[in-house]
């Protein structure tokens, strides 16, 4: 007989049923609707044993990576410990030392964290921060796993930002704090070297793409890599100098930042990102595409770009809401 293990409780799955009915008919809240796979409303997560393929069919590769599985068809033939996408209790909080803090530019602190426990990430991925235990703000990881040996965060200094304030005002190096995760599905999949990959950031959205950008490189993406950084003004741009060394020692790798407001100087295009990167690469059919930063610009650029023939599968986004960036 397979057990279904879900939070503190085992349930034995009966002849013929799936996951969410196995769930649901124990009175386990599963949100579910169209019951064929279709909709991914009842999107599951597997912290033990491995799902069927079948019950994976149709999800991006980094939710397959991440042991993600769709309820209402899935069938196992062992035993499979499940978890709902958004349980907390399956991410234990970790302790690290802040390593270090360093001004990236006016507004932007880079922060090297040592966690005491390692943490298994992928690029691009974010993590909780806790300021104490019921504050805490999510950031993305700039750092990739092979590559750094701490993780690397971009936290952005916002007016009344609680957390970010916090840490532009008072952290400092050598203290501990808690961190909680990995998150996210937006990062970089090994497979399909010859893809060409877009990569569209604003503000502190350029943390996780420096991440994916590295991560895809140091794994051997031979297919042409374009990065889209934009800012209303150069107070809001950063790492360029690192970013032209890396299209410098890559030849599939182009950097272009973007400037939206007042005078472009020589070496930046003029424009929001978005609409810099549509117009270089018209066609976005079997591109695959990262898009990191404010809300409005992913919601605008998701949807020129699936207009423009990607595919919404190859569409990966982040969008910094005031909880992750505050």
């Amino acid at each position: 007989m397979v057990t279904i293990r879900y939070a503190k409780d085992n349930f034995e799955l009966g002849e013929n049923q799936s996951v969410l009915e196995c769930l649901t008919s124990r009175g386990v809240p599963v949100p579910f609707s169209c019951r064929s796979g279709a909709c991914q409303t009842c999107l599951m997560r597997a912290t033990g044993g491995t799902p069927p393929e079948i019950s994976q069919q149709g999800l991006k590769d980094s939710l397959k990576l991440q042991n993600y599985f769709l309820a209402c068809v899935c069938h196992p033939t062992s035993d499979l410990d499940v978890a709902l996408p958004d349980d907390k209790d399956i991410q234990a909080a970790v302790p690290a030392t802040v390593k270090s803090l360093k001004l990236l530019n006016s507004e932007i602190m880079h922060v090297t964290l040592e966690c005491h426990v390692p943490i298994d990430y992928r690029a691009g991925q974010f993590i909780n921060l806790f300021q104490d235990p019921s504050l805490g703000r999510s950031y993305s990881l700039a750092s990739v796993p092979h590559e750094d040996d701490h993780l690397h965060l971009h936290v952005r200094r916002l007016p009344q930002g609680r957390v970010s304030g916090w840490i532009h005002e008072e952290l400092r190096p050598g203290e501990t704090v808690e961190v909680r995760g990995p998150a996210g599905d937006c990062f970089y999949t090994p497979g399909n070297a010859e893809q060409g990959m877009v990569l569209i950031g604003t503000g502190s959205g350029l943390a996780p793409l420096y991440g994916i950008i590295r991560d895809a490189l140091s794994q051997g993406h031979t297919g042409p890599i374009r990065l889209f950084h934009g800012s209303r003004d150069l107070n809001g741009v950063y790492l360029t100098e690192e970013l032209h060394d890396l299209a410098k020692q890559y030849v599939n790798f182009d950097y272009v930042p973007c400037l939206s407001g007042g005078d472009v100087p020589h070496g930046f295009a003029a424009g929001r990102a978005h609409d810099v990167a549509f117009q270089q690469i018209p066609d976005l059919k079997n591109w695959r595409l990262f898009l990191c930063g404010h809300p409005e610009m992913v919601k605008t650029a998701k949807k020129k770009a699936f207009l423009a023939g990607a595919s919404m599968k190859d569409i990966y986004a982040d969008a910094f809401n005031v909880s992750q960036s505050s």
